[in-house]
């Protein structure tokens, strides 16, 4: 659907995508080799704001075209976990679903069940570097150490596997920013306005 795109290669792009997605858009992240299994836990993975409360209506209805029940993931830093839920172990697999504390299901609920629940995901740095540096980075702008995770396609569709697949996904649907390999593209103006520090 979109022609025009625009792209960029900044210095510390980490830190220029936790800005992002802290101003509120929707990142399509590519990096490193694809992940196998049930879940996409930071190589392919659409990443959003998880203190935002209209975010998970609006990730259903405009990039993954399903129904507005459907939760989202809580990615982690891994060492933080027991500050955001009642058990502390890991789960780097996004396979437990776990208590939310009560004090802190408001501060994420974009990606707090109804149930005060959310499927966990931790992350560390000795696993996937740029995934826990790009949190890390959320968390130092934000003070909260979460992002929401999800799967890097829309419903009926595969993950992602290629750059090809990457950037047809990225312009068909209403993914504000894509992220790959250090490079920063996007179709609306705003957000490049708001890499560049014009707005």
């Amino acid at each position: 659907r979109s022609k025009n795109i625009e792209f960029v290669e900044p210095q510390q792009p980490l830190e220029a995508v936790a800005k992002l997605i802290a101003d509120g858009a929707i990142v399509g992240w590519f990096q490193g080799r694809a992940e196998w299994g049930p879940r996409a836990l930071g190589h392919r993975s659409i990443l959003a704001d998880p203190r935002r409360p209209d975010m998970k209506d609006l990730l259903n209805s405009r990039v993954k075209f399903r129904e507005s029940f459907r939760p989202f993931a809580p990615a982690i830093l891994e060492e933080r976990v027991g500050e955001y839920f009642e058990n502390s172990h890991r789960s780097p697999f996004m396979l437990l679903v776990e208590k939310i504390r009560p004090e802190k299901a408001e501060e994420i609920p974009a990606v707090t069940h109804v149930d005060r629940t959310g499927r966990l995901q931790t992350v560390s740095r000795s696993t996937n570097s740029d995934f826990y540096d790009l949190i890390d980075a959320f968390d130092r702008l934000t003070g909260v150490p979460v992002v929401l995770n999800t799967s890097f396609n829309v419903k009926g569709q595969p993950i992602v596997l290629t750059p090809y697949d990457a950037v047809d996904c990225f312009c068909n649907t209403d993914i504000d920013v894509l992220y790959a390999e250090g490079l920063i593209a996007w179709k609306n103006g705003e957000w490049g306005r708001k890499l560049r520090g014009d707005a």
